[in-house]
């Protein structure tokens, strides 16, 4: 396969996530921490710098690499992958099929029933909560081990895609087992594709759980759960730090709640999505669904956990805002989307422009489609937006018990801990915006990279029909930006 078919950079990009993301996920937890600062005073002076000094500031175990890893933690976390595997298999679920195969043309068969797993989840740390209140043994768990937790996914992740890169190798044309390989997944290069995924979709049969499509398994599950279990220990955290819940903390979770559990319940969704058509299982999902969702979307309620922000009604009103009407750009368009497909007549869409393709299809050229290609992305964008805002302009010093905030020029005034500690932004403000914004860049770009990936994907199955869609329809995402 030609350098220009690959993706992401080719085997030097993938290479460069591969290694360097479970880097920049622990720098994140050393430098952003609840003993010196978000970020660590040390990285507020880069000229006079030392990894001494750094060292000091951060909660680097004292056993060095070796305190990265603990076995009775990674065997928790085994459990908790086993509890969602024995869930599965027990719960009632939705049974569907998805799109054709390629090379059989035949669909796979997929069993959903995340949103129940969750509940059953959810409902036990509310019986262990109200039992035992923030000191619930799960809450003091995740903060107490939250750096080998994320180890123990991170290897994990390595492990998942080295088991379905050297399975892939078994795959052949028009397999029985109706398995074949992902388009742009055999390129080849070993690296790129690791990363990007050589089989399209790897079951596994295990002893009492049955099949289990693996690609399917993980985009739902563990980590989306995973996500909301560490948002509501960070909640709890904050509760054993000051004695109360900031109003701040609180819209976080409910928000990234909301998310996860309505895509949970949607969980179907996933089967046009191009995840689950298009691309192969490799570390890029592996690693994004387990590791980079749970761990990198709750930083915000980590933050908070150490800094509560007071947002009084006016901040919430505001958030509130701007996150009901990215949902209603997002729902919106993807509900008039699946109505002119399936119920054309309907009075909402009926009369609605469009271009008729030589494939026999149609693409829809009015309502919010008529604004731009993918107006709903930028729908989605909005509804992360809250994930973030409600950190203000952050960043914060951890001054002693005792210490005076004045003495670090402190503006807005010093939070007290109950152990004494003073919390104060000082010269930090505005630098844990790296941190606490940090996602939102992020999704910013993951939605302009797949929208292109999307009209790459068009432009080669509708031909000359998509040039003269894209010259009906000239924004890509956000009407007159881009």
């Amino acid at each position: 396969m030609t350098n220009h078919m690959y993706e992401f950079g080719g085997p030097p990009g993938a290479a460069a996530i591969v290694f360097g993301l479970p880097l920049l996920l622990n720098f994140l937890f050393f430098t952003c921490n609840d003993e010196t600062g978000c970020p660590a005073p040390a990285l507020l002076s880069p000229r006079t710098l030392s990894w001494e000094e750094l060292k000091r500031q951060i909660p680097w175990p004292e056993e060095g690499l070796a305190g990265f890893v603990n076995w009775e933690t990674t065997a928790w976390v085994a459990a908790y992958y086993l509890l969602s595997l024995i869930l599965y298999r027990m719960l009632p679920a939705q049974e569907v099929y998805g799109t054709k195969l390629r090379e059989s043309g035949l669909p796979l068969k997929y069993r959903f029933n995340a949103f129940y797993t969750t509940i059953v989840q959810m409902v036990a740390c509310a019986v262990g909560t109200a039992l035992y209140g923030a000191d619930f043994v799960l809450w003091t768990f995740i903060d107490r081990n939250y750096l080998q937790i994320l180890t123990a996914n991170i290897l994990l992740a390595y492990s998942i895609s080295a088991f379905v890169y050297v399975r892939s190798f078994g795959v052949k044309p028009r397999n029985e087992d109706m398995r074949e390989l992902a388009r742009g997944g055999a390129t080849g290069s070993l690296i790129y594709d690791f990363y990007i995924g050589r089989e399209l979709n790897p079951r596994v049969t295990l002893p009492l759980v049955g099949e289990v499509d693996l690609k399917a398994w993980l985009e739902m599950r563990p980590g989306l759960t995973g996500w909301l279990l560490l948002d509501l220990a960070f909640v709890a955290k904050q509760y054993r730090l000051y004695g109360y819940v900031s109003d701040s903390i609180v819209l976080v979770a409910l928000v990234q709640g909301y998310y996860v559990l309505e895509g949970q319940y949607a969980e179907a969704g996933i089967l046009g999505m191009i995840d689950i058509t298009t691309d192969g299982l490799g570390f890029m999902l592996a690693f994004g669904d387990i590791v980079w969702v749970p761990f990198l979307y709750s930083t915000q309620c980590r933050y908070l956990s150490v800094f509560p922000v007071r947002l009084g009604w006016a901040g919430i009103a505001g958030i509130a805002l701007v996150f009901s009407t990215g949902l209603c750009i997002f729902r919106s368009s993807n509900n008039q989307k699946a109505l002119f497909r399936t119920k054309p007549d309907h009075p909402s869409v009926k009369g609605m422009p469009y271009i008729q393709t030589k494939r026999g299809t149609r693409l829809l050229t009015g309502g919010w489609w008529g604004a731009a290609r993918h107006v709903n992305y930028f729908g989605d964008w909005m509804q992360a937006l809250p994930f973030s805002l409600p950190t203000g302009i952050s960043g914060y010093l951890i001054l002693p018990a005792g210490g005076a905030a004045a003495a670090v020029g402190a503006t807005t005034g010093a939070l007290q801990m109950l152990d004494g500690r003073e919390v104060v932004q000082g010269p930090a403000r505005g630098w844990g915006m790296a941190y606490t914004y940090l996602y939102v860049v992020y999704f910013a770009v993951l939605l302009i990279h797949r929208e292109r990936r999307d009209d790459a994907l068009c432009a080669e199955k509708y031909g000359e029909d998509w040039d003269k869609y894209r010259r009906t329809v000239r924004w890509r995402i956000l009407p007159g930006v881009y």
